[in-house]
């Protein structure tokens, strides 16, 4: 595998925007045909779907009417009915709602439910999200090749990222997690160009003491913007915010080091650890307040008015009202999420996730002929969050690969990768207690698509290596990407609501814990 960056030849660079730019095309085609199915309400949309066309109606989340049922479950149950009968008429304007995640995630599901009609339509509450999902898979095409230094890796990595379940499911249903993906791999992919850029500029300097100054560095502040968009989709955003900061800044030591000078730790450290915090912070924290622009204007969004209830005194009284009750909902929220402990039948641990040991059954619905058109003893619909095993079972085996690489050759590309499972997967050990999901793995599933794309670099060989060597590696790499396309063949029917038998359904559950 090339340890080059990307050459600027015309055919690699040709190739190098179209390889993945194709498979993105195939990607969004077959995320958008039929995004309308399931018709109805899938697990989690109950909450994202309604909070998302309150968000564009009244600038923040509001409750449902009390006349729709006797409790807030019923009440969800009756809206859902309504919403998938062309019917938004249950909010109530005049009771704010609490919720647990920032704004901005909603604010996209509504926009798409305002582009496509009068918030009814299932295409349009998902249309955002399989947009997202969609220009991923070209995102992560580009990475792969900048960072391996091959278009046809680049586009490998793209068609991984294209035929993994767990990306797909979550492309097609109005939940969170495919933002917070998307965001975090934008910041991954502008921190990433911005390390070849200053690192390129740095070696072409003559070396000195204190080394040259970095000065304004534009995509560092599109990374800070696209981390402020993460943890304002969800806190978990933050960690993504602490790894990719710490990650850009011990870039810049290596940098300096190859540069030259005496003093380049402590330049890096000092001169370009404080212009990175001052770069990206005050970017992230003011992109992240923006989204809660519909509650700052609003008296009507949930604990709003808190400060004017609860006068401050002493230094919290130099906040205007809306910060101290901004910080106050903040707090409880917080307060919340972490509370959430009540037992679900597919929660999972996350040690589980990476094998994809507990998938989550975002729907599922079973009929006999009886009941509606079945030509099997017994008909099944199913969306289930369930990553594809090829992937990633083969992209297990390459962290281990990735921690070898690192640890042992030192290659940087290895590093990286893993600061991005570490940033989007790791934090969650900390919240075993919580009722938590695999569907969450969807954040961290293209470092699994890096980690197993850069594998299958090692796999083909370096150029320089025999032909027969090349052959073989081709093979095998070759194989693996037709095992992955064969099982996404395989599994298509459970992943896209697809009428199938029963028996067909079982056939594709290969294991207990997949039930």
């Amino acid at each position: 595998m090339s340890t080059s960056q990307p050459s600027t030849a015309g055919p690699h660079r040709l190739w190098a925007w179209l390889g993945p730019g194709l498979v993105a095309v195939f990607g969004a085609f077959v995320r958008f045909w039929h995004l309308d199915r399931p018709p109805w309400i899938a697990f989690d949309e109950t909450y994202y779907v309604k909070e998302g066309l309150s968000m564009t109606r009244y600038g923040v989340e509001v409750f449902l009417k009390p006349s729709l049922g006797k409790d807030n479950s019923a009440q969800m149950l009756a809206a859902n009915k309504l919403l998938e009968s062309g019917s938004t008429d249950f909010f109530d304007p005049t009771r704010p709602d609490f919720v647990v995640h920032p704004p901005l995630g909603k604010w996209l599901i509504g926009l798409g439910m305002w582009l496509f009609g009068d918030g009814t339509s299932p295409f349009g509450w998902r249309f955002t999200v399989a947009l997202l999902g969609s220009l991923s898979i070209l995102m992560l095409g580009r990475i792969a090749t900048r960072l391996l230094g091959s278009a046809l890796l680049g586009s490998t990595a793209a068609l991984l990222l294209a035929l993994d379940g767990m990306h797909f499911t979550l492309s097609r249903i109005a939940v969170l997690d495919m933002m917070v993906m998307f965001w975090a791999l934008a910041a991954f992919g502008c921190l990433l160009i911005d390390r070849d850029r200053a690192r390129a500029r740095l070696l072409a300097r003559a070396p000195t003491r204190f080394g040259p100054g970095q000065g304004l560095r534009g995509w560092r502040i599109v990374a800070g913007i696209c981390l402020g968009c993460c943890a304002a989709t969800k806190w978990s955003g933050l960690y993504v915010a602490a790894i990719f900061g710490l990650l850009t800044v011990l870039w810049d030591v290596a940098a300096r080091r190859a540069a030259g000078g005496r003093l380049w730790l402590a330049v890096a450290l000092v001169r370009d650890g404080t212009v990175a915090a001052v770069q990206i912070l005050p970017i992230m924290a003011l992109t992240y307040l923006a989204t809660w622009t519909g509650w700052i204007r609003s008296s009507l969004g949930y604990g709003r008015n808190w400060a004017e209830q609860n006068p401050a005194t002493g230094a919290a009284a130099m906040l205007p009202d809306w910060a101290r009750s901004l910080i106050h909902y903040h707090v409880d929220m917080y307060n919340s999420a972490i509370s959430i402990t009540s037992p679900h039948a597919y929660s999972s641990n996350p040690w589980s996730w990476i094998v994809q040991g507990r998938p989550t059954s975002i729907a599922y619905l079973e009929w006999t002929a009886g009941n509606h058109p079945c030509p099997y003893d017994k008909c099944v619909r199913a969306v289930t969050a369930l990553g594809n095993p090829v992937i990633w079972w083969g992209g297990t085996i390459a962290v281990a690969v990735l921690l070898v690489a690192w640890a042992l050759g030192r290659d940087w590309r290895a590093g990286a990768i893993l600061a991005g499972l570490v940033a989007t997967y790791l934090p969650w050990f900390a919240y075993q207690g919580r009722t938590i999901f695999t569907f969450y793995s969807v954040a961290f599933a293209p470092y699994v698509v890096l980690a197993l794309t850069y594998a299958l670099g090692l796999l083909l060989g370096p150029p320089r290596a025999g032909l027969l060597r090349r052959r073989w590696g081709a093979a095998a790499a070759g194989g693996l990407v037709l095992a992955a396309l064969v099982a996404f063949a395989f599994f298509y029917p459970v992943w896209s609501a697809q009428r199938i038998s029963h028996a067909a359904w079982v056939a594709r559950m290969w294991l207990p814990s997949w039930i």
